[in-house]
C-alpha cells in the first residue's frame, strides 16, 4: 500500500481532527549553530512519540517543511517524552513556558537512536535561550 503523504493524498489538510500534546522534560541543554547542517526534512509531516523516547530537537529560521533540506540550524536540547501522542508540522512548541517555534519536520539522520524535530523559529541555541534541565516542554 503507498504512502498517502508520498501520494498528496492530504494535500496542505491533514487528517488529525483533535489530539493530545506531546509532554517532556529537557534532559540534555545543546548549544551550537551551523550554516550548511544539511538536514533532510523526511515528506510525512507527523510522527508519533511515545513516552520514555528521548529525542533532539533543532531550531531553523529557514522557511521550509516536509520534503525539503534545512542548512541554517541551532541545536537546542534533547527532551524525555513523558506524555506520548502525534505531533505534526506547524503545531507550537513550548520550552519553559516560552513559545521556542513550531515544528518544520523531522530528520532521521540518527534513527533508530532519536528522531531529529526540526523547529521554524530563530536560530538560537538552547543555552542561548537560558533553557535548563528538566524544562518542561509542551508540543501542540
Amino acid at each position: 500500500m503507498a504512502d498517502p503523504y508520498a501520494r498528496n493524498m492530504f494535500g496542505p489538510n491533514n487528517p488529525y481532527f483533535a489530539k493530545r500534546p506531546v509532554k517532556g522534560k529537557v534532559v540534555v541543554v545543546l548549544d551550537g549553530a551551523y550554516d550548511d547542517r544539511g538536514l533532510a526534512l523526511i515528506k510525512p509531516p507527523s510522527r508519533a512519540l511515545i513516552a520514555g523516547e528521548i529525542h533532539e530537537l533543532i531550531v531553523t529560521d529557514e522557511h521550509k517543511g516536509p520534503g525539503e533540506t534545512v542548512n541554517r540550524i541551532a541545536y537546542l536540547a534533547f527532551i524525555e517524552i513523558t506524555q506520548g501522542s502525534v505531533i505534526v508540522s506547524g503545531d507550537p512548541v513550548v520550552i519553559g513556558g516560552k513559545q521556542v517555534g513550531k515544528i518544520a519536520g523531522y530528520d532521521e539522520t540518527h534513527m533508530p537512536n532519536h528522531l531529529n524535530i526540526v523547529l521554524a523559529g530563530d536560530k538560537v541555541s538552547g543555552k542561548d535561550q537560558g533553557f535548563r534541565l528538566k524544562d518542561d516542554i509542551i508540543i501542540g
